[in-house]
C-alpha cells in the first residue's frame, strides 16, 4: 500500500521503519521544519532511504488550504495517510483525499479523554486502565470511528514517562502496523464512537490550568494530579509568591514525621520538609511525598534540599586552568544546543532532552581535567543554566578526592580513558597489601578472617552499624565508578558504557540492597507441646556461618564479587575471596575502598591466583565453613568433592548454562529481535545466562534471521573504552581460540553459518558476532555452551495445539543445564505454560537478561544449586539455631 506518513519524533520514525518492514511503500514523509538546525528523526530516517520529505511551515492560510501544498500532496499518489498523533492541524482536503482516507494514533481509550493532553488526564482522573486508539480521522477533534484499541492496567504510581515507555510507545508502533495491514487486507473496522463515557479535557498549555488546588483535593487526587503532570507540564504551587513545580509523587503510608514546616500560599495546611522530600497534605489528611522540585529559575532540585543554597554558587576568582574548562563546557553546550549560549541560558528551555543530558555528561567527563570527578545525569537536571552547571563542575574539581583512612601500597599507575589510575597488584589480607608467598597465603587469610569473626570489632558490631559500612562502601564505589569501569574494561574487555552501567552499576545496587538487610535478619517463635506442669518457649535465631570462601569468574569480575560478598557480609560473616586469575583488578580496588569505608581488619581478604593452587586451598581449608562458587560445571564438581572431604562445608554453585529462548510467531517481533540479540551478544556473549539456543517458529524464522543479521551488521567492534563501541574483545586468548573451534565444529556438523564465525580482521582478541541457523538437536553446538557471541537458531513447526508446545519444551529441556530460559509470545497462556514446564532457575517472559538485586538467581541440575541475590541469597550465608526454654 502507498502511504504518506505525517508526524514527528522517534515515534513517527519507528512507525516509518515498521511499515517498510511489512512491505508498504512510503511515498512521502511530512514533518516539522528543523529546530535550531536539527532535523526531526523521521526526516532523517526517510532521507537515508531517499523518501521525499516535506517540512511545511503551514498547510493553510486563514482557514483555507494552500493550493500549492495540496497540489504537491496530490501528486504523490498516496492511498492512505498515517498520522502519528494529532490530526487537527491537517486540512480535511488532505485527510479525505486518499483512497482509504486517513488514520491517526491517539494516546487514550477514546471516546474518553479527547484532546491534546489526553495522557495527562488519564492519570489525573485516576483511571485504572489506559491505552491508545487508532481512529479514522474526521472533521471533529478525535471523534472519528475507531479502527482498533489497546489497553493496559495502570500502576498506582504510573507517570506519563513510565506509561509511554512501557506501553504507549512500543505497543503503539506495532498497532499502527497492524492497522495499516488490516486496511490493506480489507478487514479494518469502523466503529462509531459512543457518546457514553466521552469526554473532552482541556489542553494543559496555560499555567493556571495545571496549578495544584491543594486546598480542595483529597490526598489521592493530589497524588494523581502531580503524577499526571510529571514531567510535563509540571503541577505547581506558590511558595513565597514564586511558582514551584512538583515531581516524583507517592502516597505517604505511615504517620507524618517531624520536620520543617513550609508555608504554601493560599493553603491552610503547611507542607513538611523531611529527609525524604516534601510532604503535602490533601484536605482529607492523606499525605503525599514529593521528591523533586522545579524552581522558577528552571532548576530542578531534590525536594529535601529546598531552601538550601545551591552547590555551585559564589565560586570566586577562576584560575587559568578553570577558565579553560569553563570555555570547553560552553563549547559543549553550544554544540549540543546548536546555538550561542550565555551564562543565563537554560539547557532544557533551549530544547534539550534526556539524550542530550547523556551527551553533555559524557562530553564533560571526556575533558582531561574532568576525568576524575564524579558526575551523573542528575547533575544536569539540578544545575540547568550554563552558569550553575559551570560552577558545579568547578566546585567538584576543587573539592574532588577522598578523605578518611587510606591503605598504602605500591601498585600500578597508568593513564587510561583520559584519567590517571592507580590500582593494587598484591594480595589483600587483614586490611594490608602483601606480596605473594603462595604456600601459606590462604592459611594467613583464613586465620585473619577467623580472628575478625570471633574476636574483632566485626564480632561485636551491631547489625545496623554493619549496614552503615556496606552503604559507605557502595557510596565510595559510586564516587569511583568511572575508575572502576575503566579497570573493568581494561581487565575483562567489557565495553566501557556497559561496564559503568551493569558491571559497576549493578554492583553498587547490590551492596546497597544487602546493606538494607543487615538489621532485618530475624528468627521466629514456634509453639511446641508443653511439658506439664511447666511451660515452653521455643524460638530460632539466624546466625552467620563464620569464615566463608568465595571463588568468582572472569566475565563480570566486580559484579560477581559483589553478588556473593555483599550477602555474605550482610549476614555477618567474614570472607576469603579468590577472584578470577585473569581479571582481579576491580576486586583489589574494592579491597582498597573497603579500608576507606572503615571495614575492620580481617573482614575482607582477597587472594588473586590460580584455581588449582589458591582455589583448591580454599576448598580444602577446614576453617572455611561455606564456599560460594561461580564457574564451569566440571570445576564445580571438583569443588563439591573437596568440600565434602575437607569438613562438609556448605556449598552453593552457579555453573554452566545452555539457556533456551523460545520465540513464537505471535511475539512482538521488534522486541524479540532486540532482546534475543541482547540475550546472546550482551557482554560479548560472556554471560552465564546467555541465550544459548534460540527456538524460532517456522512462519517467522526467515524474517527473524533477516532482521537479526541487519542489526548485527550495525554493531561496532572496537576499543572497549570508545563510547561508540558495541562489541569489545573476548576476555583472553584461550577463550577466543575456543570460540573459533566451536564455530568450526558447527560448520562441520552441517549448521548454516549465516554471519561471522571467525576472529575479526583487526588487532586484538575480537571474535565476530556469529549467527548459526538450521541447527538440529543432535549437534554439538545445540548442546554445549559457547560462552561467547554465537547465536544458535533452531526452527520448530508452527504450533497447532498444547501438545506441540509441550514437545517443544521437551526439546528445550533436553540438556543437563538449567540456569535460565526465555519465551516471547503475546499469548499469556503459552507464556505461563512454558514458564511452568521449563526446567530452569529463571524464566524471562517477553524480556531477557532482566536480573535485579532483589530477585533470586541460580540454576537447577548441572547448572548448580543455591541462590545469589534477593533474600534467598542471605539464606546461603546464615544458619538457623533453635532455642527451647522451659519455665
Amino acid at each position: 500500500m502507498k502511504v504518506a506518513l505525517i508526524g514527528q519524533s522517534m515515534f513517527a520514525s519507528s512507525v516509518y521503519q515498521i511499515l517498510l518492514e511489512f512491505g508498504h511503500e512510503i511515498v512521502a514523509v511530512f514533518t516539522i521544519p528543523d529546530v535550531n538546525g536539527r532535523e526531526d528523526p523521521v526526516a532523517i530516517a526517510a532521507k537515508v532511504d531517499g523518501v521525499p520529505v516535506f517540512k511545511y511551515k503551514r498547510w493553510r492560510l486563514k482557514g483555507e488550504i494552500l493550493p500549492e501544498v495540496f497540489e504537491e500532496y496530490k501528486s504523490l499518489g498516496a492511498e492512505l495517510n498515517v498520522l502519528a498523533y494529532c490530526s487537527q492541524f491537517i486540512p480535511m482536503e488532505v485527510i479525505n483525499y486518499p483512497k482509504y482516507e486517513s488514520i491517526c494514533y491517539h494516546p487514550s481509550l477514546l471516546p474518553a479523554h479527547r484532546g491534546a493532553s489526553s495522557i495527562n488526564w488519564t492519570l489525573i482522573d485516576g483511571d485504572k486502565r489506559g491505552g491508545f486508539s487508532i481512529f479514522w480521522c474526521d472533521d471533529g477533534l478525535d471523534t472519528g470511528p475507531i479502527l482498533l484499541q489497546k489497553s493496559v492496567a495502570l500502576d498506582a504510581d504510573e507517570t506519563i514517562d513510565s506509561l509511554y515507555t512501557r506501553f504507549l510507545y512500543p505497543e503503539g508502533i506495532q498497532a499502527m502496523a497492524e492497522a495499516v495491514n488490516l486496511i490493506a487486507d480489507g478487514q479494518a473496522p469502523k466503529l462509531i464512537q459512543k457518546e457514553e463515557g466521552a469526554s473532552y479535557d482541556a489542553m494543559l498549555n496555560k499555567p493556571e490550568l495545571y496549578k495544584l488546588d491543594l486546598e480542595n483535593l483529597p490526598g489521592s487526587r493530589v497524588h494523581n494530579w502531580i503524577r499526571g503532570c510529571d514531567k510535563v507540564p509540571g503541577a505547581w504551587v506558590n511558595i513565597d509568591g514564586k511558582p514551584v513545580k512538583l515531581y516524583g509523587s507517592t502516597l505517604w503510608r505511615t504517620p507524618i514525621p517531624e520536620g520543617t514546616e513550609i508555608k504554601i500560599d493560599d493553603v491552610s495546611r503547611p507542607a513538611i520538609l523531611i529527609s525524604d522530600g516534601l510532604l503535602l497534605c490533601g484536605n482529607d489528611g492523606q499525605a503525599v511525598l514529593v521528591t523533586k522540585l522545579g524552581l522558577d529559575n528552571g532548576k530542578m532540585i531534590p525536594a529535601s534540599k529546598y531552601g538550601q543554597s545551591s552547590e555551585g554558587s559564589d565560586i570566586g576568582q577562576l584560575s587559568s586552568d578553570e577558565l579553560i574548562v569553563t570555555a570547553q563546557i560552553k563549547s559543549i553546550w553550544e554544540s549540543i544546543l546548536n546555538s550561542l549560549v550565555e551564562d543565563s541560558t537554560d539547557f532544557f528551555k533551549s530544547g534539550a532532552g534526556s539524550m542530550d543530558v547523556t551527551r553533555l555528561i559524557e562530553a564533560v567527563i571526556e575533558l582531561d581535567q574532568c576525568a576524575q570527578i564524579a558526575l551523573t545525569n542528575e547533575d544536569a537536571y539540578m544545575a540547568t543554566t550554563l552558569e550553575d552547571f559551570r560552577n558545579l563542575i568547578i566546585t567538584k574539581l576543587r573539592t574532588g578526592g577522598d578523605t578518611g583512612p587510606k591503605v598504602e601500597y605500591d601498585g600500578i599507575t597508568l593513564h587510561a580513558n583520559k584519567r590517571n589510575i592507580k590500582f593494587p597488584n598484591q594480595l589483600f589480607i587483614n586490611n594490608q597489601f602483601f606480596n605473594v608467598h603462595r604456600k601459606d597465603d590462604v592459611d594467613r587469610a583464613v586465620l585473619a578472617a577467623q580472628a575478625a569473626f570471633e574476636t574483632g570489632d566485626w564480632a561485636t558490631m551491631n547489625a545496623r552499624d554493619r549496614g552503615k559500612l556496606l552503604f559507605k562502601l557502595a557510596d565510595l564505589m559510586e564516587q569511583h565508578k568511572e575508575e572502576l569501569a575503566t579497570l573493568e574494561s581494561l581487565d575483562s574487555g567489557a565495553v566501557y558504557t556497559l561496564a559503568i552501567k551493569t558491571h559497576v552499576g549493578m554492583s553498587i545496587d547490590t551492596w546497597k540492597y544487602f546493606a538494607g538487610w543487615c538489621d532485618k535478619i530475624q528468627g521466629s517463635t514456634i509453639p511446641i507441646n508443653n511439658a506439664r506442669p511447666n511451660r515452653n518457649l521455643t524460638f530460632t535465631k539466624r546466625e552467620p556461618i563464620g569464615v566463608c570462601g568465595i571463588i568468582t569468574p572472569w566475565n563480570y569480575p566486580l559484579m560477581m564479587v559483589s553478588w556473593k560478598m555483599a550477602a555474605c557480609l550482610a549476614a555477618g560473616n567474614t570472607v576469603v575471596l579468590k577472584p578470577a586469575q585473569v581479571s582481579p583488578l576491580t576486586a583489589l580496588k574494592l579491597a582498597e575502598l573497603s579500608v576507606i569505608a572503615g571495614f575492620p581488619p580481617g573482614v575482607i581478604n582477597i587472594l588473586p591466583g590460580s584455581g588449582s593452587v589458591c582455589g583448591q586451598a580454599i576448598a580444602d581449608s577446614p576453617l572455611i565453613r561455606k564456599l560460594g562458587f561461580t564457574g564451569s560445571t566440571p570445576i564445580g564438581k571438583l569443588i563439591m568433592k573437596s568440600a565434602a572431604v575437607s569438613n562438609l562445608k556448605r556449598v552453593s554453585l552457579e555453573l554452566g548454562g545452555k539457556s533456551p529462548l523460545i520465540i513464537f510467531k505471535d511475539a512482538d517481533l521488534d522486541r524479540a529481535v532486540r532482546q534475543a540479540m541482547s540475550g546472546v551478544f550482551f557482554n560479548k556473549g560472556e554471560n552465564c545466562i546467555a541465550a544459548g539456543r534460540l527456538f524460532v517458529e517456522r512462519s517467522i524464522h526467515d524474517r527473524f534471521i533477516i532482521r537479526v543479521v541487519r542489526e548485527v551488521k550495525k554493531m561496532k567492534i572496537g576499543n572497549p573504552l570508545d563510547r561508540s563501541t558495541d562489541h569489545g574483545p573476548q576476555n583472553h586468548r584461550a577463550h577466543l581460540e575456543k570460540l573459533v573451534e566451536y564455530a568450526q565444529i558447527g560448520i562441520k556438523e552441517g549448521a548454516k553459518l549465516v554471519y561471522g564465525g571467525k576472529q575479526a580482521p583487526r588487532p586484538g582478541l575480537f571474535f565476530e558476532p556469529t549467527i548459526f541457523c538450521d541447527v538440529t538437536d543432535d549437534m554439538y553446538i545445540a548442546k554445549e555452551e559457547s560462552f561467547g557471541p554465537i547465536m544458535i537458531i533452531s526452527v520448530f513447526d508452527d504450533i497447532q495445539g498444547q501438545a506441540d508446545i509441550e514437545r517443544l519444551i521437551a526439546r528445550a529441556n533436553n540438556t543437563e543445564f538449567a540456569l535460565a530460559s526465555g519465551v516471547f509470545t503475546r499469548d499469556i497462556s503459552k507464556a505461563l505454560l512454558v514458564s511452568e514446564k521449563i526446567n530452569a532457575g529463571t524464566c524471562f517472559i517477553n524480556c531477557y537478561n532482566k536480573t535485579d538485586v532483589a530477585a533470586p538467581f541460580g540454576g537447577f541440575k548441572q547448572s548448580g544449586f543455591g541462590k545469589d541475590l534477593g533474600q534467598d541469597a542471605l539464606n546461603e550465608y546464615l544458619k538457623t539455631k533453635t532455642i527451647t526454654v522451659e519455665y
